[in-house]
C-alpha cells in the first residue's frame, strides 16, 4: 500500500506579495540639508576633529614627528612623553577612561558622540558635503539618479567619485603616518616605494572610509555599530534626549501661516516632514525615541525654523527627557533630575580614572631599565678566587633630552661592579650594556651555593631625585 505524502507549504503572510526569502532593498536616504545652531556645532567638531587627525602628524618636536606610534621600535611619541611597552598600565587607564567617559555622556545626555565627533558621522558629513557639491540638493540628487546616463551625469557622477576617492585616499595615508613617519612615508609614495604593509593598510583604510562615508552610510548606524544596541542600558526616561512633544504638536496638519491652529483643533506639527527629511538616518522623531536616532539635532534647527516662519515657540522637537516630554516639566526641572546616582556613579569613577591616569604620568620615571642575566654562565670565578656574574642592562631614555646616566649597586658585603663610563643616550634612545659585578674571595667564601638578592640603580648626572632600580641576584658557586 503507497504510502501518503502531505506536502508542507508556506503560507502566505496576510497582505504580502513578496516571497517570505525576499529582503526589501532599503531606500535611499536623500538627507536635505539645514542649517541652524546645532548644526554649526556639528560643522565646528568637524573642523576641530579633522584638523587633529589630519595635522598632527606633520607637527614636529625636537627634530623628530611629534605623535608617532612606533611599532618596529616598539615605542609611542605623544609630544614630550615617550611610552614603552612596559607603560602598557596607562594605555588600559586611557582606554577605561574612554569607556567610562562614554557611559558617563551616554547617561546624562545620550548619543552625543554619535551626533558630533563619531567618525562615521564626521565623514558622512564630508563626504555628504562634496557630494552637494558636484550633484545639488537632495531634490536634484534624487532627480539625477532616476535620469538615464548622459554626458552631464557621468561628468558629475564621476567627479563626486573621484573627490570621494581622493579624500579617503588621504585619510588612509593620514592614518599610516601615524605609523611611519609621515615624511618618510610621503617620500615613498611620490618614488612608488611603498612597503607591502604601508600599501595594504593605506588603501584598507581609504577604501574602508570611501565605503562606509560614501555608500553605507546610515547602515552602518542602523545594523553594524553596537552602541545603538546596549544605549538602552545606560539610558533612562531622565536622560536628555531628542524629543517631539506630542502634547503641543498633536494633531498634525497643514495650515495658512495666518489661521489659528487652536481654532481648526490642530498642534504646532504643520506635518510638513522636514524633521524626516534631514535625518541621516531616515527615520521620523514623532514616533519616539528609537535606536537609530544618533542624536544629530538636524531635527530640532530645521523644526524650529519651521516654527519661526509659522510664528509659533520655537522647541516643539527639543532636548528634554522622557519624563519632562510625558509629564510637562519645564527646563529647570529636568536638568535638576540629571544629577541622579548612576550619573554620580558614572562621574566617580570617570575622576577617580582621570586623576589616576594624570597622577600615574606625572610620576613616571624619566628612565627605564632591564636587568636580564647571562643564561650561558650562571657564575664564574676569576684567577684570584673572586666570583663574577655577567648581566645584561637595557637602558631606555624616556625623555625629550640628551641624558648621560651612571650605573651603581646595592648587595651584600665586598659586591662591587666592575667599571662602566658614563652611558650617554639621545631623547626616546635605548642601548644594551654588559655589566660585570663580582664578589671576592673572601666575601664569598661566607656564601657557597647561596642566590643573593642585589640591586642595580640607574640616575641621570644631575639627577637629584631617587634612582631607578632593577632587583636581580647574585649566584655563588659551591
Amino acid at each position: 500500500m503507497a504510502q501518503k505524502i502531505i506536502p508542507i507549504v508556506a503560507a502566505p503572510m496576510p497582505g504580502a506579495s513578496a516571497s517570505l526569502f525576499e529582503v526589501e532593498a532599503p531606500n535611499t536616504v536623500y538627507v536635505r540639508s539645514v542649517r541652524g545652531w546645532f548644526t554649526a556645532w556639528r560643522w565646528a567638531l568637524v573642523w576641530v576633529t579633522q584638523l587633529l587627525f589630519y595635522g598632527l602628524p606633520w607637527l614636529q618636536w625636537n627634530g623628530r614627528q611629534a605623535v608617532l606610534f612606533d611599532l618596529e621600535g616598539r615605542r609611542f611619541f605623544l609630544g614630550a612623553l615617550v611610552l614603552y611597552p612596559q607603560d602598557l598600565l596607562y594605555l588600559a587607564l586611557l582606554l577605561m577612561l574612554c569607556a567610562m567617559a562614554l557611559f558617563f555622556f551616554t547617561a546624562v545626555a545620550g548619543r552625543l558622540w554619535c551626533g558630533y565627533a563619531c567618525p562615521q558621522t564626521v565623514y558622512t558629513e564630508m563626504f555628504l558635503w562634496l557630494e552637494q557639491r558636484f550633484e545639488g540638493d537632495h531634490n536634484a540628487r534624487r532627480r539625477l539618479d532616476a535620469q538615464p546616463w548622459s554626458a552631464q551625469k557621468l561628468a558629475r557622477k564621476g567627479g563626486k567619485q573621484l573627490a570621494w576617492l581622493v579624500l579617503a585616499l588621504w585619510t588612509g595615508f593620514t592614518l599610516v603616518g601615524y605609523f611611519t613617519p609621515i615624511n618618510t612615508l610621503g617620500q615613498a609614495v611620490l618614488q612608488g616605494a611603498l612597503g607591502p604593509w604601508e600599501s595594504f593598510w593605506m588603501l584598507f583604510y581609504g577604501l574602508a572610509t570611501y565605503a562606509n562615508a560614501g555608500y553605507l552610510r546610515e547602515q552602518v548606524c542602523k545594523h553594524m555599530c553596537p552602541y545603538a544596541r546596549f544605549q538602552g542600558a545606560l539610558m533612562d526616561r531622565d536622560t536628555l534626549v531628542i524629543g517631539y512633544d506630542s502634547v503641543r504638536g498633536e494633531g498634525r496638519g497643514s495650515r495658512p501661516r495666518s489661521a489659528d491652529p487652536r481654532a481648526l483643533g490642530l498642534g504646532d506639527c504643520i506635518d510638513c516632514t522636514l524633521c524626516v527629511q534631514v535625518c541621516p538616518t531616515g527615520i521620523d522623531i514623532r514616533n519616539g525615541l528609537q535606536s537609530n536616532c544618533i542624536a544629530c539635532a538636524a531635527c530640532i534647527d530645521v523644526c524650529d525654523s519651521v516654527m519661526d516662519r509659522m510664528g509659533y515657540a520655537r522647541g516643539l522637537i527639543r532636548y528634554s527627557t522622557e519624563n519632562a516630554l510625558a509629564q510637562g516639566w519645564d527646563s529647570a526641572t529636568a536638568l535638576r533630575r540629571l544629577l541622579r546616582p548612576r550619573v554620580l556613579v558614572y562621574g566617580a569613577l570617570l575622576l577617580v580614572l582621570t586623576v589616576s591616569l594624570v597622577v600615574g604620568l606625572a610620576q613616571r620615571s624619566p628612565v627605564r631599565m632591564d636587568v636580564i642575566r647571562d643564561r650561558g654562565v650562571l657564575a664564574r670565578v676569576v684567577d684570584d678566587g673572586a666570583v663574577e656574574n655577567v648581566y645584561r642592562l637595557h637602558i631606555m631614555n624616556a625623555t625629550p633630552d640628551v641624558q648621560r646616566y651612571r650605573i651603581q649597586i646595592a648587595g651584600p658585603q665586598g659586591l662591587e661592579m666592575l667599571p662602566l663610563p658614563p652611558l650617554e643616550l639621545g631623547p626616546a634612545q635605548e642601548r644594551s650594556v654588559v655589566a660585570g659585578v663580582r664578589l671576592p674571595a673572601v666575601f664569598a667564601s661566607r656564601h657557597p651555593g647561596q642566590t643573593l638578592t642585589m640591586q642595580f640603580a640607574v640616575r641621570a648626572e644631575g639627577d637629584a631625585g631617587e634612582p631607578v632600580r632593577e632587583r636581580s641576584t647574585f649566584h655563588v658557586p659551591r
